[in-house]
Parts: C-alpha cells; sequence; structure tokens
C-alpha cells in the first residue's frame, strides 16, 4: 500500500559506537525519504566516529575502526543531512528513545539545532508494542511474512521499518483500541498526525530526564529532585543548573535546561 503523506517523511537509522545519547557517536546512518507522490530515496554512508569503536558494539553491527578510517565524519556531512530532512516528518523503529535524541546531539555538536517541534514523529515500535509487543526480526516475520537479512545494519533496518508501517497501517486501521481511560479509539490510521499522536510520548527533553507532569510542568525525571518542577529547583538552589551544565548530560537537555532557566528569569 502507499502511505498517505501531506508532507515528505525520513525513516531513519544509526548503528553507534553505544547506547549513552551523551557520549556515543554514529557509524552508520541510513535515511529513507519518502515523498507524497510515492518516490522513495535512500541514502546510506558510514561515518568515522572520531573516537574508538567497542569491541562489543563492533560485534552486533560489524563495523570496525577499519571500516570508517577513512569516512567524512559526521561534521563534513551533517549540513547535507539537514537540508534532507529539512520540513519532513520522521519514522523509524525506536526513534524516540534513541535514534532521534542521539541524532540531535551530533547536531548540536556541530551547532546544528535540530528541531522536532513542528515535525509528525512515528515510531513503528511503539505502534508494534501497543498493538502485538515483539522486536523488529519478529515485526517483519510478522507483518511482511519476510526473513530481516542482514540485521543490525542501518539499511536493512531502514528499509525493513518502512515496509512493517505500510503493513501495520494496512492491518490496524479498522482495529479498535482501548484508551487507558476505557475509551475505544481507531488510532492506526493512513495519516502521519494520526500516528504521531498514537506513537510520540512527548518529553520535555529527548531522553526523559525531563518529563512533564499532569500539570504539564517541567519537572526532573532522575535522582534526588525527580518529580519536582524544574523552575522550583532553579529558584531553591540556583547551582543545580551549574552541576548539570558541568556534568555529562546530553546537550539537548541542557539547551531545554537553559531554555526554562531563561523563562523564569523573564519572568521574574
Amino acid at each position: 500500500m502507499k502511505l498517505h503523506l501531506k508532507r515528505p517523511i525520513v525513516f531513519f537509522d544509526l548503528e553507534t559506537t553505544g547506547t549513552d545519547i551523551g557520549k556515543d557517536r554514529i557509524v552508520e546512518l541510513s535515511a529513507l525519504k519518502v515523498l507524497p507522490n510515492g518516490e522513495e530515496i535512500l541514502k546510506t554512508r558510514r561515518i568515522n566516529p572520531t573516537v574508538p569503536i567497542p569491541l562489543e558494539s563492533s560485534l552486533i553491527h560489524k563495523i570496525y575502526d577499519e571500516d570508517v578510517a577513512d569516512c567524512p565524519t559526521f561534521k563534513q556531512v551533517a549540513r547535507d543531512l539537514e537540508k534532507f530532512m529539512e520540513g519532513c516528518d520522521l519514522g523509524g523503529y525506536n526513534v524516540l528513545r534513541f535514534d532521534i535524541p542521539l541524532l540531535a546531539e551530533e547536531f548540536l555538536r556541530c551547532d546544528i539545532d535540530f528541531d522536532i517541534e513542528n515535525r509528525n514523529i512515528v515510531d513503528a515500535c511503539r505502534i508494534f508494542h501497543q498493538m502485538e509487543q515483539r522486536t523488529l526480526s519478529a515485526a517483519y516475520k510478522f507483518y511482511c511474512n519476510k526473513t530481516l537479512d542482514n540485521a543490525h545494519s542501518a539499511e536493512a533496518d531502514t528499509v525493513a521499518t518502512y515496509e512493517i508501517l505500510k503493513a501495520q497501517v494496512e492491518r490496524y486501521q479498522e482495529t479498535p483500541y482501548e484508551t487507558s481511560e476505557g475509551l475505544t479509539e481507531y488510532p492506526v490510521q493512513n495519516d502521519m498526525a494520526a500516528l504521531h499522536k498514537f506513537t510520540f510520548q512527548k518529553t520535555a527533553d529527548l531522553s526523559g530526564r525531563i518529563v512533564y507532569n499532569n500539570s504539564g510542568q517541567e519537572v526532573f525525571n532522575f535522582g534526588k529532585y525527580k518529580n519536582v518542577p524544574v523552575e522550583e529547583v532553579l529558584q531553591k538552589e540556583p547551582s543545580y543548573y551549574d552541576w548539570m551544565m558541568k556534568s555529562e548530560f546530553p546537550l539537548y537537555t541542557k539547551k531545554i535546561l537553559t531554555r526554562i532557566r531563561l523563562r523564569n528569569m523573564k519572568v521574574s
């Protein structure tokens, strides 16, 4: 089936040096742009992370230091990638928890503010886990009746995710879903805004260090001030801001923390 798109959507997947959003780097990126007319543009490239790739990571994605020694750094490809994704919605598998936060970190290191506020973000993993609750290879077998060859290669995972999403929309667009409030909805539709609403879990930052409480206030989601409003903490203990800025928190988290601090200063 063809996805109903009002603007392009880019499905992407990252292979990285590890799973720490604040520290680790991209070693391979694959991006599949799907245009509203159905045209598909697939780009895959390996990237020199400028740091050694741990053996445990290489054993998973099969990319070793020597494989990327002569590849461009992320800084060298960042502007072209930003342009490729400009004005596009985003899609992927587990992108909300990992790929988008890590990609945002890489962009920020290059002084590029990767904004997600005006994009629909569709996570096929969230649809899968909420409707069936399984893994990427199982999802590919379940929805597409195919075996995922070359799993953990960015290109294979990216293309598989695109095929899975199309199969999910076709399977579930007439399927009722009971919400936590006991309401019956039909959330899986051939519409990126509807899928964004169903899959996107909004946090104040991208890594879940700062989240929203039931009143819509930004609160810390870790440490001694967990569930305490950020503004309240910054007023009561201004040094907490300095500690976070000097610590190894993701750059995007620091950006949001600074935004809240400046907003509070304007109000006061």
